[in-house]
């Protein structure tokens, strides 16, 4: 059995500069995702606190940070037990901005972790959707 992955695209109009902030900067992270008490740097600790409630929701550790195109932490949250996943960001300048891929591999394979996935799938479409409104991006109909 392979597990699952997840994998979304994003494109937003900002430079590759100004994604990776979003991506690494505390002050900048809370704006869409969670807060983070330092700058996600590689080899430091990944510790995202909620932004209302100030409880730890995520930790793992920065592997990669290779400003201003790829970033790879671990990924854990309670419902995933002692399991660790693995979060990869890639950033490529197109024209007019920047594209946003994330993967995120390593995740529960069993048929009982299919909520865990679902969750993750709806969470990470979620806070793509808070970044484009911080980064106040207007996407023409």
């Amino acid at each position: 059995m392979t597990s699952p992955i997840l994998r979304k695209t994003i494109y937003l109009r900002a430079s590759r500069s100004e994604v990776w902030a979003f991506l690494t900067e505390p002050e900048k992270l809370a704006q869409w995702f969670h807060a983070p008490k330092q700058i996600l740097a590689e080899g430091a600790k990944l510790e995202m606190f909620g932004t209302t409630s100030g409880d730890l929701l995520i930790w793992g550790e920065v592997k990669v940070a290779r400003e201003p195109e790829y970033l790879e932490h671990t990924f854990t949250v309670k419902p995933m037990g002692d399991a660790v996943s693995l979060v990869k960001w890639t950033l490529a300048e197109v024209p007019g901005g920047t594209q946003l891929s994330l993967e995120h591999l390593g995740l529960p394979a069993a048929a009982e972790a299919f909520d865990l996935i679902l969750a993750l799938d709806n969470g990470w479409d979620k806070h793509f959707i808070q970044m484009r409104e911080a980064l106040h991006v207007s996407v023409p109909a």
